[in-house]
């Protein structure tokens, strides 16, 4: 992988100028390759990692498999795109072993998402079964440490 993109994985804030010193180039070229990674669609976007459960306590990810009967000429992306328009769904992977799609829905409580698999996905013709995890706690995502627990820094006293 280019330099350039691994430093804007790590850190998508830098600015040209801090990206052209760690590169030894100039921040001109620095957003002309930007601008070319985007217009050739490498860079597809960027977002900010966020710690949910300070935002909303109550949200709730599920990591949802299902199994799909693929479309004759369209294998599975048919499905996958249409599942890919709902709005609770963050992620849509093809899947090699016992299933085939893996979504991440986000929803605000346990029943919305219950709900949205009952409702929206079970419907679908092509979904022959579903297997729903409910993510418990979030230690690291896109290799940002989410929860660290707090060191108790006063040491142990026995008697």
């Amino acid at each position: 992988m280019d330099d350039l993109l691994k430093l804007l994985k790590g850190n998508a804030r830098l600015t040209n100028q801090e990206l052209a010193v760690m590169l030894g180039i100039t921040a001109e070229e620095v957003a002309a390759k930007i601008e070319d990674y985007e217009n050739k669609g490498i860079i597809k976007g960027y977002s900010a990692i966020c710690d949910d459960t300070i935002i909303d306590p109550q949200k709730v990810t599920a990591l949802i498999e299902l199994k799909i009967t693929p479309q004759h000429q369209s294998g599975f992306d048919m499905i996958a795109n249409q599942i890919s328009s709902y709005e609770q769904v963050e992620s849509v992977m093809l899947m090699s072993g016992a299933y085939d799609i893996l979504l991440t829905v986000r929803g605000h409580s346990i029943l919305e998402v219950s709900q949205f698999v009952s409702q929206r996905l079970a419907g679908i013709r092509d979904v022959t079964s579903t297997t729903t995890h409910f993510m418990l706690k979030n230690y690291k995502e896109n290799g940002i440490i989410i929860c660290s627990e707090e060191k108790d820094e006063r040491g142990l006293v026995s008697p």
